[in-house]
């Protein structure tokens, strides 16, 4: 007599890690943070689930949805006193139970995998986004340009 087991769905499981790290996540930043880095966990956490080799499928998921917090947080200056809201990696960590190394880590590895910057334009909040000092700049032949100065050559009649 054989027995037979219900083959598991990757896809339907890795949505249901997915919807798991987005309920962590939203948890955070409704308790210290605001529903715009909510948003941009959500957006991340969802870029991530579009990769081929998606990066949560193995590992423990209190450690991803920390280490989303905290790249975020790390592009967005989500550590400096002065910013709002403000959060520390230690407070990420005690929230989530989970090494501050390890998440750094984790971190790491996700800004590396999306090339996350600061000043990004995808994953920047919108009180960064409005202080951006490159906003206004564009390349032109080589040179770099404040965008009023740019305008198109005039013809001559």
């Amino acid at each position: 007599m054989t027995r037979r087991t219900n083959p598991v769905d990757p896809k339907a499981e890795l949505d249901a890690r997915a919807a798991d790290l987005i309920s962590r996540t939203d948890a955070f930043c409704k308790t210290a943070l605001d529903d715009e880095y909510a948003t941009l966990c959500a957006r991340l956490i969802s870029k991530m689930r579009r990769k081929r080799v998606v990066p949560f499928a193995t590992g423990r998921p209190e450690i991803w949805a920390a280490a989303v917090v905290y790249a975020l947080g790390q592009i967005n200056f989500l550590f400096d006193p002065n910013e709002t809201p403000h959060s520390t990696p230690d407070a990420i960590a005690d929230f989530f139970g989970a090494s501050k190394v390890t998440i750094g880590l984790k971190a790491k590895a996700i800004r590396e995998l999306f090339k996350l910057k600061r000043w990004d334009g995808e994953f920047c909040t919108a009180s960064i986004a409005a202080r951006n000092p490159f906003a206004s700049l564009v390349l032109v032949n080589g040179f770099i340009l404040p965008l009023p100065a740019v305008a198109l050559p005039k013809t001559r009649k």
